[in-house]
């Protein structure tokens, strides 16, 4: 019976697995979400790994030859506990599937925040500072809009320190 594994890859070798994996006759996984990528003065999207580092691939361990997805070019190893590869509980993988947009990138939630809502800063440098939610950044971070020094600033900040303001 096929069920989904995690392969563990290479750092940012994810689509290397991918291909290597497919061309093998696995069945594969790599969800992405849209991410914002700033370099040089310069801004762009680039279409990440919801989980860096990590690939799902389907597998029947009956009858699949596993053991060589250990040497696939781009994947380090398939996550295992003892000698088998631990399976993904069913369905986890079909409802990261279902997040998926038309452009097959799973949209983030805003953590319940509306653009615009109004945000205080609780803890750090900006503390009772209060900004308006503009979007979710990467690794937890939250974009507000703050009114400082009679100017509109963007400012990132973790979520932890973020309550909803008044």
């Amino acid at each position: 019976m096929k069920q989904w594994y995690v392969a563990h890859t290479h750092a940012h070798a994810e689509e290397r697995a991918r291909l290597n994996l497919e061309r093998q006759g696995f069945r594969t996984y790599l969800p992405r979400y849209r991410r914002e990528r700033r370099h040089a003065r310069r801004r762009d999207v680039v279409r990440a790994p919801l989980f860096p580092g990590y690939i799902f691939v389907q597998i029947d361990l009956e009858d699949a030859p596993w053991r060589s997805i250990n040497g696939t070019f781009g994947v380090n190893h398939l996550i295992c506990y003892g000698e088998k590869p631990a399976a993904v509980p069913d369905g986890v993988v079909e409802e990261i599937a279902a997040r998926e947009n038309a452009e097959g990138l799973i949209e983030l939630q805003p953590k319940g925040f509306r653009k615009g809502e109004a945000l205080r800063i609780v803890s750090g440098a900006l503390a009772d500072c209060l900004g308006f939610f503009e979007k979710m950044a990467d690794r937890e971070r939250v974009v507000l809009l703050l009114e400082l020094l009679g100017r509109k600033v963007r400012v990132e900040a973790p979520l932890r320190a973020i309550a909803a303001g008044t």
